[in-house]
């Protein structure tokens, strides 16, 4: 596998003087090309914070973030913007669908955000769908649909523009067991059909121990980073019921 992104020294504060809050500490990690990886930690370790300027979303205050071996956050706001549309897909705790859109058309909006037609978008729009299970689904509004039907809306999204990696904050924190497990099978197919790069913060062990490596913040650093360990692969990155 080849380094797909490196974080080097990374710091993250906020405020200044007194009121200032030291978020991320000085932390190193590597991910590879097709890795799995769970992020996890008590609340206020930092592992959203991490993961929200692994996606571009934020800033470090200092440190060094290289995608594909180049300095990310040298760009300004509006080719950083670009890059991150076209690179990386993002899935939230909450799904973050327009409700006026239906399924079809929110999965469209990542295409259309970049100045493709329509027709263009439409069809992998399907595609993605029906990929996640929700080919029947089309033309129902976020409102008309479950929450795991609107978190599967929120993966194809995130997959429309094939970005090479995929990052999820508490993909299922909002859902019941059953629903969850819906949603791990789902990113599960979607990293075997795929190979894309996932990185997940998660409370969620069950979640967790399905990820090749476990990276575990403690108070803004990194205390373990450990590979999930099988009989016959000792680091391998297959996701159970895998081939």
């Amino acid at each position: 596998m080849s380094k797909l992104l490196e974080v080097v020294g990374l710091h993250k504060s906020y405020g200044t003087g007194d009121a200032r809050v030291e978020v991320l500490k000085g932390v190193d990690l590597s991910v590879e090309e097709g890795e799995t990886i769970a992020l996890i930690g008590a609340s206020g370790a930092g592992k959203s914070t991490l993961l929200h300027i692994m996606g571009t979303l934020d800033r470090p205050t200092s440190g060094t973030v290289l995608f594909g071996g180049e300095e990310i956050f040298r760009k300004g706001d509006a080719p950083l913007a670009e890059f991150r549309n076209r690179s990386i897909g993002f899935v939230f705790q909450f799904h973050h669908l327009l409700p006026e859109f239906t399924a079809l058309e929110n999965v469209m909006m990542p295409a259309l955000i970049g100045g493709a037609r329509r027709s263009d978008a439409a069809e992998p729009a399907r595609e993605l769908l029906a990929e996640v299970g929700l080919a029947h689904r089309l033309t129902h509004k976020p409102g008309e649909l479950s929450g795991g039907e609107q978190q599967r809306v929120a993966i194809a999204r995130a997959l429309l523009l094939s970005p090479r990696l995929l990052l999820a904050d508490e993909p299922t924190g909002n859902l019941d067991i059953k629903t969850s497990d819906e949603v791990h099978e789902t990113l599960s197919r979607i990293h075997r059909k795929r190979g894309i790069t996932l990185v997940i913060v998660t409370h969620n062990e069950i979640l967790a121990s399905r990820m090749g490596r476990t990276v575990r913040l403690v108070d803004g650093r990194i205390e373990a980073d450990e590979p999930r360990i099988s009989p016959t692969h000792p680091t391998s990155n297959v996701l159970p019921g895998e081939k």
